[in-house]
């Protein structure tokens, strides 16, 4: 359960801790925003990814399923710095499909929490694997890090890319390179 009280508690110390008035007319409400901020952008903690997963459908057809382009945004663990990008999902179905926004909100739920890229690659093709049950899913997540760009080597439009992939995608490189030509269309 994310406790407000105690980042706004611990906001104050930040902002004493950088030689700020916490109390000063432009800061005097910050602790409170930022505590309801924080609640918004890490609401994946308290977030179950198998109620978007849960609602399928019966499906017959065998091709790939892409959906591409979804805009996410996480916070690094290492920093508490953003990073954001675009994340690619394929699934080749065995039986069941599901909503395409349900693929959008897995990725919400898990990057709205402390994350690693590459975890949460993984992460979103593991949940998709295990509540789809699909041949298949490779996942292909590309971001830009603030903590790259802001501070550090400040390398502006430096992007991650990172790839998980299960099932019939892990061996089958004729499967893979299909997955990379489809993101070109």
């Amino acid at each position: 359960m994310i406790d407000q009280e105690k980042i706004k508690c611990a906001v104050k110390l930040l902002l004493e801790g950088i030689g700020e008035d916490p109390a000063r007319e432009g800061l005097a409400e910050t602790p409170d925003r930022v505590a309801r901020m924080y609640a918004e952008i890490f609401a994946g903690m308290e977030e179950d990814v198998s109620l978007p997963l849960s609602k399928v459908f019966s499906g017959d057809g065998d091709g790939m399923v892409l959906e591409k382009d979804i805009t996410f945004y996480s916070v690094c663990e290492h920093h508490m710095m953003p990073f954001y990008g675009k994340a690619h999902i394929a699934y080749i179905p065995d039986g069941k499909v599901v909503g395409l926004s349900k693929l959008a909100r897995t990725v919400e739920i898990y990057a709205k929490r402390l994350q690693l890229q590459e975890r949460l690659t993984g992460q979103i093709a593991d949940a998709v694997m295990r509540y789809l049950s699909p041949r298949g899913v490779m996942v292909l997540l590309e971001a830009e890090h603030m903590c790259m760009t802001m501070r550090g080597v400040k390398k502006t439009g430096s992007k991650t890319l990172s790839i998980a992939a299960r099932g019939v995608f892990e061996g089958d490189s004729a499967l893979q390179e299909q997955f990379f030509q489809m993101l070109k269309v």
